[in-house]
């Protein structure tokens, strides 16, 4: 609750409900599916190592130690914390959360996180209302 301090850095979190509108990201452009999250973790090399290509190097943003964060992907992944669907703002520093547009039960969907000290890229189903961070990937450039 308080855009001018954190916006700037981190952007908005959304809960799910606003990513399924599909109209978070401009034309030509989606919320990453979780099958997508997956062929990027693979890409880098597993879910036990691509957090650490995807995050941000140093602790301007994350605390002590982010470990193995080597941001070689220039993704440049921060941890923007979450949103509770009472509205908490939490976990700033500590996690990245980032929704997929993948639905996994009529009251949760996927999303990816991050984490301060390691280099994993973990896969969860949280409740919709939860507010996280969202990525947009181009739709007419995505390759398998």
């Amino acid at each position: 609750n308080d855009s001018a301090t954190y916006g700037n850095v981190y952007g908005a979190l959304y809960n799910w409900y606003t990513v399924e509108t599909g109209k978070l990201c401009p034309q030509g452009w989606h919320v990453s599916t979780d099958s997508e999250w997956v062929v990027l973790s693979d890409y880098l090399g597993g879910a036990n190592v691509a957090g650490g290509k995807l995050k941000e190097k140093g602790l301007i943003h994350w605390l002590n130690p982010n470990s193995k964060a080597t941001n070689e992907t220039g993704f440049t992944a921060l941890p923007g914390g979450n949103r509770t669907f009472e509205g908490i703002f939490s976990n700033q520093g500590y996690y990245g959360y980032w929704w997929t547009s993948t639905e996994s039960t009529a009251t949760n969907a996927l999303n990816r996180y991050m984490f301060y000290n390691n280099g994993n890229i973990i896969g969860f189903s949280h409740l919709k209302k939860y507010g996280f961070s969202v990525r947009c990937i181009s739709t007419n450039n995505f390759k398998y």
